[in-house]
């Protein structure tokens, strides 16, 4: 009997759960055993289903992506794991791919191209678009060129506050959901309006927004970081089409 493999899907939109399980069900091989909307299900899936793949979105109801991504490569290195997001691929891809997942892929991407990196992350391949392949490659090798994310600057932690910002989330919240201190999450806040070059909560706030629209998060290698609202345009979303 053909191996089938075992796939769990976490997302915390239940119609972006449910489209790409009824594309993994057209697809020989491939048997969606569970879906989950943030991390704590996700654990509890994985132990009792004991899946070959996670596909993971990076924004979850209970924690951040990067995170889990993390903490499964340390309690179950076998696991693969493809990340299929609305996130920037410039800023997120590497991080993905150190993080350790397999791949990265927009969601925005052609149902042909998700059936590939599925196909490509079970086999234990990488799978990231072309073009940012070619920019890890040239990091790697110190010659970046062209346009980078404004963002690059911030860590994960700060890249997921901000984000928790961007979606409405207050200190004191963000600070529950993160299992962290107020005053760490004060000084989080405090070190992203530093990075960008922001003055006040309101353009933290303004700027965590456009975060999450995907607005304004590319700027050109020259011009450095810390031009406030200067270095969030409002006429690029920061995003491949496919």
């Amino acid at each position: 009997m053909t191996h089938e493999a075992r796939i769990i899907i976490v997302d915390d939109h239940p119609l972006v759960r449910a489209g790409l399980k009824a594309l993994l069900a057209q697809e020989h091989g491939f048997r969606v055993v569970g879906e989950a909307d943030g991390v704590a299900q996700t654990l509890e899936l994985i132990r009792e289903d004991e899946p070959d793949l996670v596909i993971l979105d990076l924004a979850l109801s209970d924690g951040d992506g990067l995170d889990l991504i993390q903490r499964l490569r340390r309690h179950y290195p076998a696991l693969k794991i493809l990340v299929v997001s609305m996130r920037d691929e410039r800023l997120y891809a590497e991080r993905v791919l150190e993080a350790g997942a397999l791949g990265f892929l927009d969601k925005q991407a052609a149902t042909e191209q998700i059936i590939e990196a599925v196909h490509a992350t079970l086999a234990g391949r990488h799978y990231v678009d072309a073009d940012i392949l070619e920019r890890i490659l040239e990091r790697f090798g110190g010659k970046v060129q062209g346009e980078r994310s404004i963002y690059d600057s911030l860590s994960n932690r700060e890249l997921e506050v901000l984000s928790l910002i961007g979606r409405g989330h207050p200190t004191g919240e963000i600070a529950r959901r993160l299992h962290l201190s107020v005053k760490t999450i004060e000084t989080h806040r405090e070190h992203i309006k530093r990075k960008l070059g922001l003055s006040s909560a309101m353009e933290l706030t303004r700027a965590a927004i456009q975060f999450e629209l995907g607005v304004g998060a590319t700027q050109e290698r020259e011009d450095p970081a810390g031009h406030g609202h200067d270095a969030l345009p409002a006429n690029s979303d920061g995003r491949r089409r496919s």
